[in-house]
């Protein structure tokens, strides 16, 4: 019999998406390939699904797409996170990270990207491409399956 969200307890369901998330990333250490977004999205809804509050993170990629760091930059409310590119930029350049692909959560658990969002996804590309590093996409991670901007043609 599946297990349900309702029939954990929400403590021992905080702990094992704690586990499940130090599981995922431990994996991500040892350098996969990020080639499809069914990978990234699994490991980025692990990761952000259940946070409280908003929060934006970066993985940083080398120029095979393989995980070199995973980081949570910034931690906002319940509605919005303020992010700096110049931030991101210099992370990028501190792990010599030749691409990366960021994303955020929606507490709502509405992953539809806001104009908020497709705005600071502009501004870091076009940041990010003055120091020849990719953005290869943006996720949107809420209730459901992460929404990618590549996908969605927003980036």
């Amino acid at each position: 019999m599946p297990l349900k969200k309702d029939m954990i307890d929400p403590n021992d369901r905080h702990a094992v998406m704690e586990a499940a998330a130090k599981y995922l990333f431990e994996d991500l250490q040892r350098g996969p390939v990020m080639d499809s977004p069914e990978v990234t999205e699994t490991y980025l809804k692990t990761a952000l699904r259940d946070k409280k509050n908003e929060v934006f993170c970066v993985m940083y990629l080398d120029t095979r797409h393989r995980v070199i760091a995973f980081e949570e930059l910034f931690n906002g409310t319940i509605d919005g996170a303020t992010v700096y590119p110049r931030v991101v930029a210099e992370r990028a350049l501190q792990h010599n990270a030749a691409a990366l692909i960021a994303a955020h959560n929606h507490p709502s658990g509405i992953s539809e990207p806001s104009l908020a969002d497709q705005a600071i996804t502009h501004r870091l590309k076009e940041a990010l491409a003055l120091l020849d590093i990719r953005l290869l996409d943006h996720f949107v991670v809420g209730d459901g399956k992460p929404v990618s901007m590549a996908a969605r043609g927003l980036l």
